[in-house]
Order: C-alpha cells, then sequence, then structure tokens
C-alpha cells in the first residue's frame, strides 16, 4: 500500500487547475474529501469524485423500449451524431421524460466522459431538448 499525496487548495481556480493536469497526464479525475472527516469504507458524502465533463449534441433516430421499472415506457433513445455516429442514449431522463420522449427528428444535448476506444461517448448522459 502507498499513501495518496494529499493536499489543501486555495480556491475554485486552483482546483480546476490540479483537475486539468491531472486529466492532461491521462487521469480521471481527483477525489475531494472534507477535511475534518475520518475514514469510512463506505459511500458518504465526505469523499466526492471530480471529473470533467463535455456536452454534446445528437439528433434523436429511435426509441428503444423499456424493461421492468421502465416497460411501457422509454428505454433508450438511439441518437445520431453530426459525425454519423449511432449509439444508444438511456440514462438522464426523468419519469415524465420517458412517458413522452423526445420525438424522432429532435436534438438533444448529452453530457459525457470523453470518447472511449470506438469513438463512442463514455457514461453518455441525457440533458436537455434543444429548443429552436
Amino acid at each position: 500500500m502507498q499513501a495518496v499525496p494529499q493536499r489543501k487548495l486555495p480556491d475554485r481556480a486552483a482546483l480546476l487547475a490540479l483537475l486539468k493536469q491531472t486529466v492532461k497526464a491521462g487521469g480521471e479525475g481527483l477525489m475531494l474529501h472534507r477535511g475534518t472527516s475520518l475514514y469510512r469504507a463506505e459511500r458518504n458524502y465526505d469523499l466526492l469524485k471530480l471529473k470533467p465533463y463535455e456536452d454534446a449534441e445528437a439528433t434523436v433516430v429511435g426509441h428503444l423500449p423499456g424493461k421492468g421499472r421502465y416497460a411501457g415506457q422509454l428505454g433508450a433513445l438511439v441518437v445520431q451524431t453530426p459525425q454519423g455516429l449511432r449509439f444508444n442514449l438511456g440514462t438522464g431522463f426523468s419519469d415524465a421524460q420517458r412517458r413522452d420522449p423526445p420525438p424522432l427528428g429532435a436534438t438533444i444535448t448529452y453530457r459525457h466522459a470523453g470518447l472511449n476506444a470506438s469513438g463512442v461517448p463514455r457514461f453518455a448522459s441525457f440533458l436537455r431538448v434543444r429548443i429552436e
């Protein structure tokens, strides 16, 4: 085992600069913890992940049906990027949006954490329908 170096940063600008430097060096992001907290081997709000996300747009070209809890509703959108890449977008929707999904041809905005080796957005999540 090896202890991870920790540091206190003076402000948000310094935090964002460190995040940028870490990602540029190949890291996924930063782990932030409340300075007064003790270690706990469980999920809690004393330890947070900070990762960069990008926004992009795509056109809705299909709807996939939901399963289980979402049976009879939207399971995922099939979207196409301006570059012609198609992929399924199945998270980020409210229950109301699953009952009444964006129509075919709508332009949507999604967020993602970069692209995987095949060019598909990583951890893509629906944000909103673009209003013309």
